[in-house]
């Protein structure tokens, strides 16, 4: 598997590239299986602190926000406990920029917009989210950056995606929603239509691309890039 990639590092903060298959989180589930939290830990030697600073930063060892286990693309880390406060007070107020590459079914009109649906937990199926009544305010704005229209394997549109708000699967249940699942989205597109994606695109089609926040120590604005990674260039090109 493919080594997660330090973009920045500073003084109270680093920047990564995730790589697809790395689950961020450590948890129950995760056991026997190197998350980026245990990568983290190691590198940071969070570890050492255990006894001397028990408190979230050393719970989540920096890790500030997430990823779905199949996205790539950036995450933030925090080095100190401070910058972890700060940082997470960012996230909180909304002042945090975050922008995904997502590959979605279907020619996505208008071209731009913002999708504003409430999400919860299913109450058919705990692992999953959906749009339903007394959910918690979600909001996604879109634009598309190109139509796709393919003989053999049908009608795409790549989205560019800002998150306005937090929720767990945020942008896949939206786009589930208005009925443009991203492709190879074993969640959300459906069995069928994700068994079919798979055999051209490997994973769910969805970067994390932009990321733009305040410096926790100097308030300067900082914004970070990430390309799409080789794996779904590739499934580009067969467009």
């Amino acid at each position: 598997m493919i080594a997660p990639k330090i973009v920045f590092e500073g003084t109270s903060f680093l920047v990564l590239e995730k790589p697809p298959g790395w689950v961020v989180n450590r948890a129950e589930t995760t056991r026997g299986i190197q998350t980026i939290q245990d990568w983290i830990e190691e590198k940071l030697k969070i570890k050492n602190l255990k006894l001397k600073i028990p408190s979230d930063f050393i719970r989540r060892s920096g890790v500030v926000h997430r990823l779905d286990k199949e996205t790539s693309g950036l995450l933030l880390i925090a080095k100190t406990p401070e910058a972890f406060e700060n940082l997470q007070e960012q996230f909180k107020e909304r002042r945090v920029e975050k922008r995904y590459l997502a590959l979605v079914h279907g020619r996505v009109q208008p071209d731009s917009g913002e999708i504003n649906a409430a999400i919860s937990r299913s109450p058919f199926n705990r692992k999953k989210f959906g749009v339903f009544l007394g959910g918690r305010e979600a909001v996604t704005k879109y634009k598309i950056l190109g139509y796709y229209d393919t003989r053999r394997l049908g009608k795409f549109s790549l989205v560019e995606l800002e998150p306005k708000t937090g929720r767990t699967h945020q942008i896949r249940v939206h786009l589930k929603y208005i009925g443009h699942p991203v492709v190879g989205d074993d969640f959300y597109a459906g069995r069928k239509t994700a068994g079919l994606d798979r055999k051209w695109c490997g994973r769910q089609f969805l970067h994390a691309s932009y990321l733009a926040f305040f410096h926790p120590e100097t308030g300067e604005k900082l914004e970070f890039t990430s390309p799409l990674p080789t794996d779904l260039e590739a499934v580009m090109k067969k467009l």
